[in-house]
């Protein structure tokens, strides 16, 4: 038995919905039909994420798009693996010339 999907999960839902429009953006209700959630509801669950930072309304247009503290979460974590890749590449190269 499938249990009630939580508000949080929406609300998360909504903003993997939002990955990969961030220049564009979508609108309230582009994003209603592709999670299957009424426009109210998307609107407060936007209006949520808008308030954390996560997302963004694009004034010219209404859409919705990933907000400024989404896409630091996505840098910083970008740049960790990039960190992390320089570190496999010394070790490799450490490795490689005492090999």
């Amino acid at each position: 038995m499938t249990r009630p999907t939580s508000s949080a999960a929406r609300v998360l839902r909504v903003l993997k919905a939002l990955r990969g429009h961030t220049l564009r953006g979508l609108s309230n209700t582009e994003l209603a039909k592709a999670l299957g959630e009424s426009p109210a509801n998307i609107t407060r669950y936007m209006d949520l994420l808008i308030e954390e930072g996560f997302a963004t309304r694009y004034e010219d247009t209404g859409r919705f798009a990933p907000g400024i503290a989404f896409l630091q979460y996505a840098m910083a974590t970008a740049d960790e693996l990039d960190r992390g890749a320089a570190r496999i590449q010394e070790l490799r190269a450490r490795i490689g010339a005492h090999h």
